[in-house]
């Protein structure tokens, strides 16, 4: 049968799988696997196992769904998060010889974070963090039968909230130990003032070790987190001597019992993860520690964007058994690969290759084999496994829940192009021609822009780019300075310089587009969010290349987002300037905002924003609507309700995510054909 093409509805096709995990036994692997449920417009994830020849076994059913499996140390028992009883999470333990879940916790309304086995497979250390009385079900139960208003939220401090995760005002995770046998629940740790945690069990199952910041004003402070161990007998703590401040996460206890990993920087003035994420080695028992990876140009916590992905955020550190090597990832040019550090020599060397992403989860027990999600710009991710014994360490894919879904469609392979900006800088960027391209016909063209802005576009399948290009539009996207995955000195080049350099670089894609021979000249959109909606908005103000422009969860201005975000903007970290103080200190920022060029605009905008997007709050975009609405600009301002955040691309309701690309669509057809 002919290919069709994709369209926006496709969405409720796609499965999305996450956080495969490897049987100890190096037999099959765990993973989490959601779909959507159209006719209850929601989201239904549950876990899932693979073996090698290809057997797929189900192991939670149901709408509540379940998250976070990890495997029990000797592979009989899975645990997992699931709100299964009232919506109320707790976790639940089950055994793979057979049998029903038992739930091994009662706690009280709340959420809880990452869970782990301790290595002798009696115990699960778990964060959690309780809901106020305040804003549980039964208080708006209550509430709702006695007519009683919402009540005010008290807040003592700046971390009260966080887009995704929305109010919690004072309350915050705290680390906890469960007894598997018995179900007994003790809080062992919660002195991390604001109840962020990395932590990983010593081998001998006696203690954990911890990272977490010890400043009191988080967002005023150099980052300073320091590694802690806790013994779990009687939660007696000390903090490691010897370690310097900076940023510090994903810490790992070595199989020997001798050293602690962990991933971050140590500089104290890396706000917004400009520097690369490096490799760190200490002694358990303290000391000044050893950056493995500090003279490779990498970074080891990024990875490809996309809008196909049960995850987002992502950084690997697994041991090898014999404690001698350890694991990352590493993000490169849009690829993201295998990396492998011995600790002797103390450099990264990449295991795998080639224009795809790798996102590897854990080892088995003889660190023969990694788990692993595997895909490309054409291929939805699979999970796979790479077998370390082998010369050759191609993922071989295990799962084919997409395979009936992409056989159907007709998906454009991205061609990959080099662009030379500004004093000689190159730019990577991406180029797919609409589906059915024919010379020599000259298509309309929308340049996609990335958030972040210290992210990257790659080789991932972007449903959103297929649906443009289906529709008979080119669509460019690409990584100007500020992205990820060219090195520090490139991500560094904008930290409080936003349409600087990186409006250079989008400038020489804008060039290129303009000589293609397939490309309209006077047909030319551009889009972005977050960031990438900065850029957009910064683009029309300071061009008129464009025939119309959508900014989407958009930044416009930069003073009044310094109050108003979940991330305050603090003078001396990032930025030059503050929202705050004499009017020279405010005009740094304010030349760096958008909205104060909006006097110059006269391009047709479409904006899309949530009302409970946490991280742009929507006073960025009715800024931006209010400006060219006054100034009689054709605008279309789309609000998505306070239900919705700032990933509502990415996970929001299935509806209203139609619904955006509708928007999208239809005003790419009203204005670029």
């Amino acid at each position: 049968m002919p290919k069709r093409p994709i369209v926006a509805e496709d969405l409720l096709r796609i499965q999305f799988l996450g956080d495969p995990r490897m049987h100890p036994e190096g037999t099959q692997i765990l993973f989490s696997k959601r779909h959507i449920d159209k006719e209850k417009n929601k989201y239904v994830g549950n876990l899932f196992s693979v073996d090698f020849e290809g057997k797929v076994t189900q192991w939670t059913q149901g709408e509540a769904g379940a998250g976070g499996g990890r495997w029990s140390p000797s592979g009989d028992r899975i645990a997992f998060v699931s709100g299964r009883e009232g919506k109320q999470p707790q976790i639940f333990v089950i055994h793979t010889s057979g049998g029903e879940a038992a739930k091994i916790t009662s706690l009280p309304e709340g959420s809880i974070g990452e869970i782990k086995w301790s290595p002798d497979g009696k115990s699960i250390a778990f964060t959690f963090r309780p809901t106020h009385e305040d804003w549980t079900q039964a208080a708006a139960k209550k509430r709702e039968e006695t007519g009683a208003s919402i009540p005010a939220r008290a807040i003592d401090t700046a971390w009260y909230r966080l887009d995704g995760d929305g109010y919690f005002d004072n309350a915050r995770y705290a680390v906890y130990v469960v007894d598997v046998a018995s179900g007994e629940v003790r809080k062992l740790y919660d002195a991390c003032p604001i109840g962020m945690y990395s932590f990983d069990w010593s081998p001998d199952s006696k203690e954990l070790a911890l990272i977490h910041t010890v400043n009191k004003n988080f967002f005023a402070d150099p980052p300073n987190d320091q590694v802690f161990r806790v013994t779990i007998s009687d939660g007696q703590t000390w903090m490691l001597d010897g370690l310097p401040k900076g940023e510090k996460a994903n810490i790992k206890w070595s199989p020997d019992g001798t050293t602690l990993a962990y991933l971050g920087d140590d500089s104290e003035n890396d706000p917004w993860n400009v520097h690369n994420t490096k490799l760190f080695v200490v002694s358990a028992d303290g000391g000044a520690p050893r950056c493995l990876s500090r003279e490779d140009d990498y970074c080891l916590s990024v990875m490809g964007l996309s809008d196909t992905r049960d995850s987002y955020s992502f950084a690997l550190l697994e041991w090898s058994p014999d404690s001698r090597a350890i694991y990352v990832s590493v993000g490169w040019h849009g690829e993201t690969q295998l990396g492998f550090v011995e600790i002797e020599k103390g450099r990264v060397e990449l295991l795998t290759e080639g224009k795809h992403t790798v996102l590897a989860g854990d080892l088995s027990r003889d660190g023969e084999k990694i788990a692993c999600l595997f895909g490309d710009a054409t291929h939805l991710e699979e999970v796979a496994v790479i077998d370390l014994n082998q010369v050759d360490h191609t993922p071989r894919i295990l799962t084919s829940f997409n395979r009936a879904f992409t056989d159907e469609i007709s998906i454009v392979e991205p061609e990959e192009v080099w662009l030379e900006s500004e004093g000689g800088v190159k730019v990577q960027a991406w180029v797919i021609r609409p589906l059915g391209y024919l010379e020599p016909k000259r298509y309309p063209a929308v340049l996609e822009i990335h958030g972040g802005p210290h992210a990257q576009y790659g080789w991932a399948f972007f449903h959103e780019f297929q649906v443009l290009a289906a529709n008979g539009h080119v669509v460019v996207y690409s990584n100007p300075r500020g992205s990820k995955g060219y090195g520090e000195e490139f991500c560094k080049a904008i930290r409080g310089n936003w349409g600087g350099p990186d409006w250079e670089d989008v400038q020489a894609v804008v060039r290129w587009m303009q000589h293609q021979p397939y490309i309209h000249p006077g047909l030319l959109g551009v889009m972005g969010g977050s960031y990438g909606g900065y850029m957009t908005n910064w683009a029309v103000g300071h061009s008129d290349a464009f025939k119309a422009a959508i900014t989407d969860r958009c930044v416009s201005n930069l003073v009044s987002m310094g109050g108003s975000s979940d991330f305050p903007i603090n003078k001396d970290g990032y930025w030059d300037g503050s929202p705050w103080g004499d009017l020279d200190t405010i005009a740094t920022l304010w030349k760096q905002s958008p909205i104060a060029y909006f006097d110059k605009v006269d391009t047709p905008m479409l904006i899309i924003h949530s009302e409970g997007d946490l991280r742009c709050n929507i006073e960025q975009a009715e800024q931006v609507f209010s400006a060219l609405q006054v100034r009689g600009i054709e605008s279309r301002f789309v609000r998505y309700p306070v239900t919705t955040s700032h990933g509502l691309s990415r996970g929001g309701p299935p509806d209203l995510r139609l619904h955006r690309l509708g928007e999208i669509v239809a005003w790419w057809e009203r204005h670029l054909k």
